[in-house]
């Protein structure tokens, strides 16, 4: 046991010892209630390495009294699976099927999976980092339930972390070598929500603080053993924000070699890169607008790259999309005009009774739709009309800034 990783020594033994995932087994979740209740539906456990899926698994297999037999999907195949759902038949226990990794294998070898699922021969527990709605098939998919799981956040992994340096039997605690809060905080943000870095992190400082003869883990000490600097970010105070605005700046400055600059030190900190995309979704339509409406695909496209791809990967889509977005042409046309709309709009003023909704019986006798031209029966497709209340009409909101493709004049 000694020999084993700190990470694999400090797997939790109870759901008591199990940090964080409220969402999914916290007191009164819908799947407490079931294994509570000794009822364990087949799950898929979707979520960022190092989250617990495995560790999960195994309790609440445990939690139904149930056997559960692990397969990796990188080296396990369709023969592998069918010899446990074979044994799973006469089985004198409930038999719970863990795929580990299971979007490695292919759709042809999920549907192997279908019946014994479906016939409950077998419960299925499968973990993926890859979005399910896209790596697994939609048959399977839809006789699980689909649980995901999220990053753990600092105090998480630094209560771990304290867990482990108390622990004397599995952990840390022989070892007589103190930890800084600094350095516990670098190890929990260099970790980005993975449970495995931080323990890993957290055993290669001791051991390098121990064979240098030093009786405390230094900031310092963390990053030299991690072979990640220190980098001053907090993910939960003004460098959050500060940083964010520094980055979108850039962007709406056009400068970027500084977007990718802010960039890299938020993902260098292990920023939410689900936070850094959405951020510049709204960037794409709050500075660039129709000066380049591809801009607001691109910052969609990397958004979505990072959900289907995920870390590390899509750090490369991100800096496509920085890169982009600060070399658009920019225009806030967009942002003004619809301010300048929302002050109008919070009126009580009636819809003009040629736009109101004439589809329904009887609405034509309300005078609903009359007067109302139908533009495809005027050359051109247009015809002029006024499409507001009349309090409203001439106001102009959306005026073109001329940069880019957003040249042509309002209404045109």
């Amino acid at each position: 046991m000694a020999e084993a990783p700190l990470a694999a020594r400090m797997r939790p033994r109870t759901f008591e010892e199990f940090v964080g995932q409220t969402h999914v087994v916290g007191p009164g979740t819908a799947l407490t209630k079931l294994v509570d209740g000794g009822n364990l539906p087949s799950v898929i456990l979707w979520g960022p390495a190092g989250t617990g899926k495995t560790t999960l698994a195994h309790l609440l297999a445990g939690r139904v009294g149930a056997d559960l037999i692990q397969l990796s999907a990188v080296s396990s195949g369709v023969a592998d699976a069918r010899k446990v759902m074979e044994g799973a038949k006469g089985g004198l226990f409930r038999t719970v099927l863990f795929v580990d990794e299971v979007h490695r294998w292919s759709k042809a070898q999920q549907d192997v999976l279908l019946p014994a699922v479906e016939a409950g021969t077998v419960t299925l527990i499968g973990a993926t980092t890859e979005n399910p709605y896209f790596s697994l098939n939609t048959p399977l998919l839809s006789r699980c339930l689909l649980l995901r799981l999220e990053p753990l956040g600092s105090d998480d992994l630094i209560a771990l972390m304290r867990s482990a340096l108390d622990d004397p039997e599995r952990g840390l605690g022989t070892i007589d070598v103190k930890v800084s809060d600094e350095a516990l905080e670098h190890l929990a943000e260099i970790a980005g929500g993975d449970a495995r870095m931080a323990l890993m992190g957290l055993e290669a400082s001791v051991l390098a603080a121990q064979g240098a003869g030093e009786a405390e883990v230094t900031r310092d000490r963390a990053a030299e053993a991690v072979q990640r600097r220190a980098v001053v970010y907090d993910r939960q105070g003004d460098a959050h924000y500060d940083v964010i605005s520094a980055f979108i700046k850039s962007i709406r400055g056009s400068d970027p070699d500084a977007a990718l600059f802010w960039l890299a030190r938020m993902l260098e900190a292990g920023e939410d890169a689900r936070f850094i995309a959405r951020r510049m979704i709204v960037h794409a339509s709050e500075d660039i607008g129709l000066a380049d409406p591809r801009a607001l695909l691109i910052a969609s496209a990397a958004a979505h790259a990072v959900e289907h791809v995920g870390l590390p990967e899509a750090r490369l889509n991100l800096a496509e999309a920085a890169i982009y977005l600060a070399r658009a042409p920019k225009s806030n046309s967009v942002y003004t005009a619809l301010a300048r709309a929302m002050e109008d709009a919070a009126s009580a003023d009636a819809v003009p009774e040629h736009l109101r909704d004439s589809s329904y019986p009887g609405a034509k006798r309300l005078g609903h739709g009359k007067g109302y031209q139908y533009p495809h029966d005027f050359p051109g497709h247009r015809v002029e009309q006024e499409y507001r209340p009349v309090r409203f009409q001439g106001t102009r909101y959306y005026e073109p800034s001329g940069e880019g493709e957003e040249t042509e004049p309002a209404g045109s």
